[in-house]
């Protein structure tokens, strides 16, 4: 056989833990190389940023081809891709902005905003204690056992449904803008206006979900349940709930960064000097964009753990359910 002809019968033959092992060496040579040319800059390093993201593309592909015997490879995995695609769109994103000269004040490295978190930590720490420990939670807590409450209370009352259900879709079309100022004028410039922010943010959807996972239950199970002569509270504890979990939660994981959200964007309105809301505002208007940046990744950071811990309470609540049977 021609030397033309084996190359390709080889590269065919190559096995997936082969092509992964060749792909993860070209990848941290480029990074390598590319960290070597950051004094350089230019379309040098612009050019070996992008070999670097074509070997990182392939390697995250060979990872997420692989078929793992054992549940323990399969979960590290899981988690391994997303990091290594994270680490990438970082390395690139440094690679590009420097490569090609950005202005920090436009898209700072991701090097200065490390830097940015780690000498102003106090800064940062004292904005999430105002932000997320109390305006957050407490918000969060009050309007998801408020809606959850209220829908369990309307349950029984189809008026109630019909009329209360069109008012709260209304309600969530409110724009935040609008609320937040009200909310400031009627509790303050500290935290308990942006809870109160939080609170009707998150409400209507927790109530919208728990009053249609209530209705998941099917006839026959409701039937039967009857045929028990079970009594409405104890259909409702032993059948009706349970069905609804999965909906309970779909509203707690979707209230879990709005209600982030609305906190940041109430303190605009009216804050004291502290607060994550405030820091960016105020940072921004002396173009110090590392500290906004800053503020936005210790925001996505937290909203993340925040949706990852109740998604991991989702599973051990609801591990009956089909969609985590099969996950």
């Amino acid at each position: 056989m021609s030397d033309a002809r084996l190359a390709p019968a080889l590269a065919s033959r190559a096995t997936p833990e082969a092509r992964l092992a060749a792909f993860a060496l070209l990848t941290v040579l480029l990074a390598i190389g590319a960290f070597l040319l950051l004094p350089v800059g230019g379309w040098p390093l612009l050019l070996v940023g992008l070999l670097f993201w074509a070997s990182a593309w392939g390697l995250t592909s060979s990872l997420a081809a692989l078929s793992p015997a054992s549940k323990a490879l399969d979960r590290l995995l899981s988690i391994a891709i997303p990091a290594l695609f994270g680490v990438t769109i970082l390395v690139l994103w440094e690679l590009i902005v420097r490569g090609l000269n950005v202005p920090p004040v436009l898209l700072p490295p991701p090097s200065a905003i490390g830097s940015e978190i780690a000498d102003s930590t106090h800064l940062l720490w004292a904005d999430l204690v105002q932000t997320f420990l109390k305006a957050v939670i407490a918000g969060y807590v009050l309007g998801c056992g408020a809606g959850f409450l209220t829908a369990i209370l309307i349950d029984r009352s189809p008026f109630l449904k019909r009329g209360l259900l069109p008012i709260g879709n209304l309600v969530s079309a409110l724009p935040i803008i609008g609320v937040a100022p009200i909310m400031v004028m009627w509790f303050g410039f500290d935290w308990p206006s942006k809870a109160a922010v939080v609170v009707v943010m998150v409400f209507f959807p927790m109530l919208v979900n728990t009053v249609a996972g209530l209705n998941a239950a099917s006839a026959m199970e409701r039937d039967l349940m009857r045929t028990y002569a079970a009594s409405h509270w104890q259909s409702l504890l032993k059948l009706r709930l349970p069905a609804a979990m999965p909906f309970i939660f779909n509203a707690l994981k979707i209230n879990a960064t709005l209600a982030l959200i609305g906190a940041i964007v109430a303190e605009f309105f009216g804050t004291p000097i502290v607060g994550m809301g405030f820091r960016i505002s105020a940072e921004i208007g002396r173009m110090n964009t590392p500290m906004v940046w800053a503020e936005i990744a210790v925001a996505a950071l937290v909203g993340s753990l925040s949706y990852g811990l109740i998604a991991l309470l989702e599973r051990r609540a609801t591990f009956w359910h089909p969609s985590i049977r099969k996950g």
